[in-house]
């Protein structure tokens, strides 16, 4: 198969953590903030060195996909941006990261997922909820449908290790700090002692419990996206709060996407 599109860019978060922004040869297909696409690269595409760790045997000539979040605004219509993990023992991304900028790749035909704000009745605030790569959708969210100090209030929970983890925490912070409806809680599991970390440690389920964000089900659309276990945790908690999950065909206000 024919490789469609080009790494036009690339910005490096931590060594496992990266942002990659990916143009067509041809017209971006039309998408949805929320949505996903399937990227892939060839099994003959070279790897990362890392360090010794065994790659399983695949076919040759074989096109090996994966579908991303999308983080790009839908209004841009020029790039797909992508916040991606380096999974050392995973197929595609040692490739990915190994691509160098204006190296080729393929770019599935569309975009799919129903994690949308198209099911989010008007006037309701987001309470969206992450862990690690899952805050991409949100990004896309609310680069799209965001306005600073207008309409509902937005807020972002991101739960990471570490705060070299935060991917987009400048874009989040001054957000923050320049709009008065717009929250962003960063909060860290393991922090290490020599990074200084001033702000909310702790699971992201704790932020919830202590008060240091509170929600209204009858006010408050809530999302899940990143680790399952943090989607399972998070969504026992809000079923538990009266929160019912939104299912395609369904009313709901609590809205779920699980990664992996």
């Amino acid at each position: 198969m024919e490789l469609n599109a080009r790494l036009l860019s690339r910005t490096d978060i931590s060594p496992d953590l990266a942002i990659f922004r990916i143009g067509p040869d041809g017209p971006l297909f039309p998408f949805e903030s929320g949505q996903f696409a399937v990227i892939a690269l060839p099994t003959k595409a070279p790897r990362v060195d890392l360090s010794g760790e065994d790659e399983k045997p695949m076919e040759p000539e074989k096109l090996i996909r994966r579908a991303y979040s999308i983080a790009s605004s839908s209004k841009r219509g020029e790039f797909l941006e992508f916040f991606v993990k380096l999974v050392r023992s995973g197929a595609l991304t040692p490739r990915l990261f190994a691509l160098p900028v204006n190296g080729h790749l393929w770019l599935g035909p569309k975009a799919a997922g129903q994690f949308t704000l198209s099911s989010v009745a008007p006037g309701k605030n987001l309470v969206m909820v992450a862990t690690g790569t899952g805050l991409a959708p949100y990004v896309s969210m609310i680069r799209t449908a965001y306005r600073c100090g207008e309409g509902p209030g937005f807020t972002v929970v991101h739960g990471a290790r570490n705060s070299w983890d935060l991917g987009y925490r400048g874009e989040m912070e001054a957000l923050a700090a320049g709009c008065r409806n717009f929250v962003y809680v960063p909060t860290l599991s393991r922090p290490e002692k020599r990074e200084g970390w001033a702000g909310h440690v702790g699971r992201v389920r704790t932020v919830f419990e202590d008060g240091t964000v509170t929600v209204d089900r009858a006010k408050d659309d809530v999302f899940l996206c990143g680790a399952p276990e943090m989607v399972e945790e998070m969504q026992a908690m809000f079923e538990g709060r009266g929160y019912v999950q939104r299912k395609i065909g369904t009313e709901g206000n609590l809205h779920i996407e699980r990664y992996w």
